[in-house]
């Protein structure tokens, strides 16, 4: 018996043994949670006292399915993406052991929603240029500033926030990653209303909000380095899920032409062919990520998965939308809501058409990502930047 197959028994066992004292049908939702986060089953690939057992990252499906079909209640994967995806492994990464302690518990629960606080109405694609402040005052930090494009600000207890401390250095030197509490004074969120009717993304204003030192992620003037590692797993998440095959929008698209005969072309047919050829090949490359994140953290290669799911998800909408006809262009409320989640492929085809438009822009658009992939992947040189040893505060702005 291979060490492999052992370790897996072993884990099978560990679940059976949890899953024996913690009944799902009787235990309390969040006293379950808690439960399974301190027994080391929550992130199985964390280190053990966070959430994990120290194992490695493909096991982690394997655990989570036995935990689903025991009727194990969820964490809210859904509506806390930005911080199982993006914040948690950021704060494992750089952070100290009492901001471990204090924020991935809870973020893994569910009982604190976080948002990203990147982005700002002048610094989106070229995120280094960011003009929000923080300015030391003793034990804290003083921000001001717009931040934009937040997804689930208006439902978030915390914010991953990148930050302006130093002007006087070039700009991608002068910046610091904080966490943010979005219930502190100075922090306003407004909604701002989406192509589908709903408001997803808000803009977040701060003005004289203190954040204490002690959530300063990373040391001063770090932020870039700190940032940069949160973006390639935001990339990842969007772009390298563990998708079936046939699932996500390929999935959707190959039912509609199954349930609609009546609107098949043979030009229609080569081009869904096409794209579940694309598809498939994108699965496995996702598959090949996720192996090699067990050897640490993503890399650049998540950019050209996230790119990927981009082009995909906009040309296979769009083909729906054609297969469909008129029927296509129905769509069924435009009513404003705020979501709790982002569902790419919910609802009907119109609104899988138009929110399919903002997956070239949420997690770095589409051109930046080919710039990343170009440099950082093929190792092609990279384009002449003039800005790059110039103070902030000397630049056009």
């Amino acid at each position: 018996m291979s060490d492999e197959t052992t370790v897996r028994e072993v884990l099978r066992q560990r679940v059976a043994d949890f899953l024996a004292a913690h009944d799902p049908a009787t235990t309390e939702r969040l006293a379950f949670l808690r439960a399974r986060y301190d027994a080391g089953l929550a992130w199985v690939f964390f280190p053990e006292g966070h959430g994990g057992l120290g194992l490695a990252r493909d096991l982690q499906p394997e655990v989570d399915l036995l935990f689903a079909r025991a009727g194990a209640p969820g964490n809210n994967v859904r509506g806390n993406g930005i911080g199982l995806g993006m914040a948690a492994p950021t704060i494992l990464a750089f952070g100290t052991e009492e901001q471990k302690k204090r924020f991935l518990r809870p973020l893994w629960t569910g009982e604190e929603i976080w948002c990203q606080l990147f982005s700002e109405p002048g610094a989106g694609s070229d995120l280094a240029g960011l003009a929000t402040r923080a300015v030391r005052d003793g034990d804290s930090w003083v921000v001001d500033g717009q931040k934009v494009w937040t997804s689930h600000a208006h439902n978030a207890r915390f914010a991953i926030l990148v930050a302006r401390t130093n002007p006087d250095v070039p700009k991608h030197q002068g910046l610091t990653y904080f966490l943010c509490d979005m219930t502190d004074p100075g922090v306003e969120v407004r909604p701002l209303r989406q192509i589908t009717g709903e408001a997803e993304f808000n803009e977040v204003f701060l003005t004289g909000v203190r954040i204490p030192d002690a959530h300063r992620l990373g040391a001063e003037g770090d932020g870039w380095r700190v940032a940069n590692a949160t973006l390639n797993n935001e990339r990842v998440a969007i772009g390298g899920g563990s998708g079936t095959r046939s699932g996500g929008m390929i999935g959707v698209v190959s039912r509609t032409w199954r349930e609609h005969p009546e609107r098949r072309t043979p030009e229609l047919h080569d081009r869904l062919v096409k794209l579940w050829v694309e598809a498939e090949v994108a699965r496995v490359t996702g598959q090949r990520l996720r192996q090699k994140l067990r050897l640490g953290q993503p890399g650049p290669e998540g950019s050209a998965m996230k790119l990927t799911f981009a082009r995909l998800n906009q040309q296979l909408s769009g083909l729906e939308v054609e297969l469909l006809g008129e029927d296509g262009l129905r769509y069924s409320d435009w009513t404003m809501v705020r979501p709790d989640g982002v569902d790419f492929t919910g609802r009907d085809a119109g609104y899988r058409y138009l929110r399919a438009k903002g997956n070239s822009i949420e997690g770095g658009t589409s051109e930046i990502l080919r710039n990343i992939v170009a440099e950082r992947v093929l190792g092609l040189p990279p384009e002449h930047r003039v800005d790059k040893h110039v103070p902030w505060k000397e630049l056009d702005k």
